[in-house]
């Protein structure tokens, strides 16, 4: 389980560096919805694998 959380959490805490590209890290003036898909992707997907190995 240790592995699987570690994974998750790697997964959604990547580094946000300084680009002129497209990044997941919302600016000040610029609030993204994205961001808050992701991390409601990972709290369920997370959710749900506690929920089947708990039965």
């Amino acid at each position: 389980m240790k592995t699987i959380v570690s994974a998750l959490l790697v997964l959604a805490t990547g580094p946000a560096l300084a680009h002129s590209g497209f990044h997941m890290h919302p600016h000040a003036s610029d609030p993204s919805w994205l961001p808050l898909l992701v991390t409601f992707l990972v709290v369920a997907f997370g959710g749900a694998l506690v929920a089947v190995r708990r039965k």
